[in-house]
Formats: C-alpha cells, sequence, structure tokens
C-alpha cells in the first residue's frame, strides 16, 4: 500500500508540476482607443504542454484554474514595435513564481501597427493604456477575484521602461527629447524619428498619466532616458529595479540608463549585463522570428541570451517578491 501511494505521489508531481504557469489570451476595452490585446499567465496546478504564441512555443496550461488567492499582479509594457508575447519566457517564470503577469500590445506602437510609433501621442498614450488594463483585471478578468489589489507591479523594456516610469509618478520634459535629437541626430532613435520636429513643434504640455496602484517597478534599457530631469523623476518613490545592457546601441546608457540611475530620487537595485546588447531582455528568439526579424535576434560573441534570461527571470520573480510582499 505505502509503495502504491508513493507511485501514485509521483504521477500526479509529474503530471501537475509544482509552480505551473496557466494563460490566456484576453482583451481590454480601451474607451479613447482600440480594444488592447493581452497575454495573461497565472499559477495553475494543471499540466502544462507545448502551445504556440506566435513565432514562439511555451510550457503552459491553456485556460486552466488558477491556483492560489490574494495574488501580486505584474504588468509587462514592451518596447518599440514589440508586442505582448515578446516577454513570454519571463511572464511564465513569473508565474511559475506565484504571479499573475498581463502583457499588452499597445496600440499603434507594436509589431504588426507602427502608426504611432515615435509621436508624443505614443508616449502620452501608452501609461492610460497600462490604467486600463490594470483595471480589466481587476473588475471584469474571470480571475480578478484571486488578484491582490494592493499588490501591483509592473516591467518594461525600452519604451515599456519609459512607459513604467511615467506610470510610477515621473514626468518627461518633451522639449528635451527635440534638443537631444537636434545636438545628437546620429541616435537611433531620433533616426527612426525623423517627424519628431513637426510632433514635437505643439506648446501644449503633455499630460502624462500616472497610476498609484502600482507599488514597484523594473526597467531594462530605458528609452528617453534624457527627457527625465531630476525633478520630473521626484516622484518616484517606489521601489525600482534597473537593468543596464553593457554594449547598448540602441538607447545608450550614457543618455538613458545612467541618467535616470543617477536621477532617481532612491538609488536603484542596479544591474548592469556585460556583453548584453539593447535587445537581450527580449524573450530568446526562435528559428521562425530569428529568419525574420534578426537584428533583434543577434547578441555579442560571448553572450548567451538563454543563460541570462534563467538568471534575469529570477532576480524579477525575488525584486517583486521582496517588494510586494502581503503586509
Amino acid at each position: 500500500m505505502v509503495l502504491r501511494a508513493v507511485a501514485i505521489l509521483l504521477v500526479a508531481l509529474i503530471a501537475s508540476p509544482a509552480g505551473a504557469a496557466g494563460f490566456q489570451y484576453g482583451t481590454a476595452p480601451d474607451p479613447d482607443g482600440k480594444p488592447l490585446e493581452l497575454g495573461i499567465w497565472y499559477p495553475s496546478d494543471a499540466p502544462v504542454s507545448a502551445q504556440p504564441l506566435g513565432l514562439f512555443t511555451q510550457q503552459v496550461a491553456p485556460y486552466a484554474a488558477i491556483a492560489g488567492e490574494k495574488l501580486p499582479l505584474i504588468v509587462i509594457s514592451h518596447g518599440t514595435g514589440g508586442g505582448a508575447s515578446g516577454h513570454y519566457d519571463t511572464a511564465v517564470a513569473l508565474a511559475d513564481a506565484g504571479f499573475v503577469v498581463v502583457a499588452l500590445s499597445h496600440t499603434g506602437d507594436n509589431y504588426k501597427d507602427q502608426s504611432l510609433a515615435f509621436t508624443r501621442r505614443n508616449f502620452t498614450d501608452r501609461p492610460r493604456q497600462v490604467s486600463r488594463v490594470i483595471d480589466y483585471m481587476l473588475n471584469d478578468w474571470t480571475g480578478h477575484a484571486s488578484i491582490d489589489p494592493a499588490r501591483i507591479g509592473m516591467f518594461g523594456h525600452s519604451a515599456g521602461g519609459f512607459t513604467t516610469l511615467i506610470v510610477l509618478g515621473a514626468t518627461a520634459d518633451w522639449n528635451l527629447a527635440v534638443l537631444f535629437c537636434h545636438d545628437h541626430p546620429e541616435d537611433w532613435g531620433c533616426q527612426q524619428a525623423k517627424e519628431w520636429n513637426s510632433t514635437t513643434a505643439d506648446k501644449t504640455p503633455p499630460k502624462w498619466h500616472h497610476d498609484p496602484r502600482v507599488k514597484a517597478g523594473a526597467i531594462a534599457a530605458p528609452a528617453l532616458g534624457y527627457t527625465f530631469t531630476k525633478d520630473g523623476l521626484a516622484a518616484v518613490k517606489q521601489p525600482i529595479q534597473l537593468w543596464r545592457a553593457e554594449t547598448d546601441q540602441i538607447a545608450p546608457n550614457q543618455w538613458n540608463a545612467d541618467l535616470v540611475k543617477a536621477r532617481l530620487p532612491n538609488p536603484p537595485d542596479d544591474h548592469l549585463v556585460p556583453l548584453a546588447g539593447h535587445f537581450a531582455f527580449l524573450a530568446p528568439c526562435s528559428e521562425a522570428l530569428a529568419k525574420i526579424a534578426p537584428y533583434i535576434c543577434q547578441d555579442d560573441t560571448g553572450f548567451d541570451r538563454v543563460a541570462f534570461h534563467k538568471q534575469f527571470n529570477q532576480a524579477l520573480a525575488d525584486f517583486f517578491k521582496a517588494k510586494l510582499a502581503p503586509p
């Protein structure tokens, strides 16, 4: 009888591994724009299997039941031209660690539609969209009763890092973007946004949307760091984890992450990643993605993105566990 009980237990553990992640697609309404496409990951006891996610394959339990109560929520904001799937491995790791995770595709600044990319409207819309997603997750998502509304964090990469800082209370000086591009026309972002002059000619001060429900933020290779003065970051009192890529050519550290680090009112939990480029924080590429977007999949010689992500995802989980711990 004892051997039989042990065998049954082993089968149960194999079928329902501890820390498994459930997954759902979702859509959050946005009264000021198109509905926001979502990927939602969460703790589950259901068995996982290989499931397609765009050009990726993830090990999840699709539409499985949620395991746990009063779970913390993490919102993921992607970079320019990205999407809800771009950080899927990080989302799975956070769900395995006990978080509900929601990643949105920003309207007009995603891989299917870049009609608003590099415009002032995009950067003012993004934080507002985050709040609409939080509203949906807390009130309308089928698993909303399992979320603790007092324990919400946010992770953002590149333009998503900028978005995260704004959500947390930062105020950007858009005039500094105009001046920076005038002085640094060689900058990647400035080259991509040659029409910024007409966009930023509007003298009306932009309205930056903040959300006090977000209690902690992690930012990786933040873009537009030069738009934040010390005063502009003064209201960001929440704990911040900052990730800097040593060889970032898209958002060079001296004009972006380094300035954010120096100007935050409280020192961030800072990580400088050797040999990492700007896109090192995206999920390791599939063969299919590498064929159509090699520029985001090519890492410097000696940098192992798969190995790095194991450390990166664990560090994010540890940070949010500590900063979003129950009272």
